[in-house]
């Protein structure tokens, strides 16, 4: 199964899946390509690890799904160019990204180089911890490509921040008030807690590996257990870019729906939504870096809205980080972002913006992209990566 989003849908499917298509045409548009991850539609048929070849006879994977959702990496394409390659029905031999689950961890690799963990039931707490702040549901620990952690879990001024995580801070929910994001308080007690479900599934291929997964928001306020929302994680791992694993590049889409009759109320509030907890290396504050697709500092950019934020610092003595890029899609677009002026740690946050709620029998959707790169952040870069997510080649089918 591939993370595939409507938009990509929408602009790169032009053949019906009743069509047999013998090649694929790339456009480039408005902006220069390269290492492009690229989505299309194409006939059932074709599912398993397959290739293209070029016009100069280079062969590159392509992965297809049950279901014919497609996925490539174009090398590159300059602006307003396009590219025609052959479908080819030999098996790519290309290296896969694997998945391999390990206890409660699912963990994701290429060519032994870890990527990242997925953290599905509660996993254990440091010694010392109280177990209150046993969790999961969550990505930890995220690795740049030199194999630097850039991700931190369980630090002792806010044991409940882990990793990268979705949760919700100040709600409304049949007239109490849980708080999914604060799990566990010094009294030992929370009022809402965010669960790992079950793993729905998870695959591995040549181009991208990745699961879906399915997660509880639990409301405790009343005395017993009660679901408030039930949220469905889709998060794909692709090869590294360039070839030489100068990036990782993972996306992540949460949809989120209602677990009963009554909506979940989001009073406005400065936190809660996507979180990330960065390296404990990044503490305390002067020791962080962070920097939005605006050009601001953590100072500046508190409060501010953002097409894309940066976390990093030194690991070891080298620089190293990772940027959130954020769907244009996405509910109050550019999204607020929260910079936490203590702690490595962000959150893009809708609820700064006003009170919203989530309502019964709709679904609140929220696709990010993260890269994850050593050296430090390079706006420019970000900006094309951002480009390449959020107006992505167009593909035709002939």
């Amino acid at each position: 199964m591939l993370c595939w989003s409507a938009l990509s849908i929408l602009t790169a499917m032009t053949a019906t899946a009743e069509s047999t298509p013998q090649s694929v045409i790339i456009h480039a548009g408005e902006f220069d390509r390269r290492e492009t991850p690229v989505e299309l539609q194409l006939p059932a048929a074709f599912a398993g690890s397959r290739s293209l070849i070029g016009p100069a006879g280079e062969r590159i994977p392509l992965q297809v799904d049950a279901a014919g959702r497609s996925v490539f990496i174009e090398p590159r394409l300059a602006k307003g160019a396009s590219k025609t390659y052959r479908l080819d029905a030999s098996v790519s031999a290309a290296p896969e990204v694997q998945l391999e689950k390990k206890g409660a961890l699912l963990n994701a690799s290429f060519a032994g180089m870890p990527i990242l963990s997925y953290q599905m039931e509660a996993g254990d707490v440091p010694a010392g911890v109280p177990e209150i702040f046993r969790h999961g549901a969550h990505l930890h620990p995220v690795f740049s490509p030199s194999g630097k952690i850039v991700t931190g879990n369980h630090p002792p001024d806010h044991r409940w921040h882990r990793g990268i995580w979705f949760a919700w801070t100040r709600t409304e929910f049949e007239g109490r008030a849980p708080d999914f994001w604060n799990m566990g308080k010094d009294d030992g007690t929370f009022s809402g807690e965010v669960r790992f479900d079950r793993l729905d599934r998870s695959w591995s291929g040549p181009v991208q590996g990745g699961f879906t997964s399915r997660h509880r928001m639990i409301d405790h306020t009343s005395g017993t257990e009660k679901d408030a929302l039930h949220e469905t994680w889709e998060v794909a791992v692709f090869r590294p870019l360039d070839g030489a694993a100068r990036a990782f590049v993972f996306d992540l889409a949460s949809t989120q729906t209602c677990a009963t009759a009554a909506p979940i109320k989001l009073p406005k509030y400065h936190y809660g939504g996507l979180g990330v907890r960065g390296n404990a290396q990044w503490d305390p504050a002067d020791k962080v870096m962070m920097l939005t697709s605006k050009g601001d500092d953590r100072k500046a950019g508190d409060s501010s809205k953002g097409r894309w934020v940066y976390l990093g610092g030194e690991v070891e003595g080298a620089p190293t980080g990772l940027a959130v890029l954020i769907h244009p899609n996405n509910f109050r677009f550019p999204q607020p972002l929260r910079l936490n002026p203590k702690n490595p740690q962000l959150c893009v946050a809708p609820s700064q913006d006003g009170d919203w709620e989530i309502a019964p029998g709709g679904a609140y959707v929220s696709r990010y992209r993260f890269v994850v790169a050593d050296g430090k952040p390079d706006a420019t870069e970000l900006d094309r990566l951002w480009n390449d997510y959020a107006q992505p080649p167009r593909v035709e089918l002939r």
